[in-house]
């Protein structure tokens, strides 16, 4: 009876140590003055990802490669295995949910990349379509996912009616958006979350041609789309109006952006020079940026974080060939913590895991090191580099 006691207090203590070193304390520093938000890049949980959740919609699709979504669920399972699907809500998010559990973000933040609609009409002459029945909301409710951004080139996939729709299903979750509305006012205006004892987040939604969003979809002043403004300056006149007239002192403004191509490490120079001048001009505290289907690099300007390109987060790319160097299947959570005293950063930490059984799972060490060896790279040439903290988390800093 005393050794096995003894087996199971050994067995304990390795269980501790083994997720110390994985999940290393949550608790924020000087928490009261602190808000932990997460960000991740490009959520898509139509087509493929759609038909294994519980109520798949239509597998109808209308592109050169494929003409059913269920055939994205088997060139996962050609690749990785037997899928268990209809599988449960929270499937997709797989290892992300324990990381959540012990870090405690106080937002979590997507790019929604999927209308959410039954409707059947795609938009024409468009080469993709993604969309998720909206009996498949609860993918996003019970995770706790608080706020999606819908400015990007898929909202609008299933046209008007798809996009009204996916605004209604969001509303009647109680998950919050912006991005797009029925008016150009309602499109560009931001999503409010209120921190209790601590302030508020504004959370913007803009997208930019350059990601590929049809002209067509621009919201206008007594038309409705995604808020797609077709200069810079644009951009930055409004932040300023808005911020002047509605900022409060305990506010966080975080702008998500949907900017650049799908593939390749380059931050052009206006993209660069935007992203400054949203800070120094706009009243930009965190600039959330997306398209890229893989992570880019990451700069802190003035105290306040740049993320180019936070890479997809959930898609169902599985199997598909094509652009392999770029390690695509490699996703990246975005723990950052921001004092809300100077709204500045205090910290950026990353935590590596790998899409696999179109499920989040755990990477390898070896995978780890390749991560942070590209964000080491490509950070060199905006003046950050990372370090390793407990053998996982991977922290971003500015160069020394």
């Amino acid at each position: 009876m005393i050794i096995l006691l003894l087996i199971a207090v050994i067995g304990a203590v390795i269980l501790l140590k083994t997720h110390a070193g994985l999940f290393p304390s949550g608790q924020k520093s000087d928490e009261e003055n602190t808000v932990r938000l997460f960000l991740c890049g490009d959520v898509m949980t139509g087509r493929g990802i759609d038909q294994i959740l519980d109520h798949p919609g239509d597998p109808v699709i209308h592109e050169s490669y494929m003409k059913s979504a269920v055939g994205y669920v088997r060139l996962a399972e050609k690749v990785n295995g037997k899928i268990p699907y209809p599988v449960a809500p929270d499937y997709i998010w797989g290892e992300a949910i324990h990381f959540w559990e012990h870090l405690k973000p106080d937002v979590k933040i997507i790019n929604l990349e999927t209308s959410i609609t039954s409707c059947d009409d795609p938009w024409p002459d468009k080469a993709v379509n993604y969309r998720m029945h909206p009996e498949n909301i609860d993918c996003l409710l019970k995770p706790g996912i608080h706020y999606c951004a819908l400015a990007n080139n898929h909202l609008l996939d299933y046209g008007w009616k798809g996009m009204t729709q996916t605004m209604e299903v969001l509303q009647k979750a109680g998950i919050t958006f912006s991005g797009c509305g029925e008016t150009l006012r309602e499109a560009r205006k931001p999503a409010i979350i209120t921190l209790p004892d601590k302030g508020r987040l504004l959370l913007f939604s803009i997208g930019l041609v350059t990601s590929g969003i049809p002209h067509a979809w621009a919201a206008e002043k007594e038309k409705g789309g995604v808020y797609l403004p077709f200069t810079h300056q644009e951009i930055l006149d409004y932040l300023q109006s808005y911020l002047k007239e509605n900022r409060q002192p305990d506010d966080v403004v975080v702008l998500s952006i949907h900017w650049g191509s799908n593939w390749g490490y380059d931050i052009p120079p206006n993209q660069l020079n935007l992203a400054h001048k949203l800070i120094e001009e706009g009243g930009v505290d965190v600039i959330h940026g997306h398209s890229s289907h893989h992570f880019k690099g990451i700069e802190i300007h003035r105290d306040k974080p740049i993320i180019y390109g936070a890479g997809d987060f959930i898609n169902d790319y599985e199997g598909i060939g094509g652009h392999e160097t770029y390690r695509g299947e490699l996703t990246l959570m975005y723990f950052l913590d921001i004092d809300m005293n100077d709204k500045n950063l205090k910290q950026i930490i990353i935590i590596p895991l790998r899409i696999k059984n179109m499920q989040l799972q755990k990477v390898s060490g070896e995978e780890v090191k390749w991560i942070r060896s590209i964000l080491d790279r490509e950070g060199k040439k905006l003046n950050t580099q990372t370090r390793i903290l407990d053998g996982y988390r991977i922290e971003v800093i500015k160069r020394q």
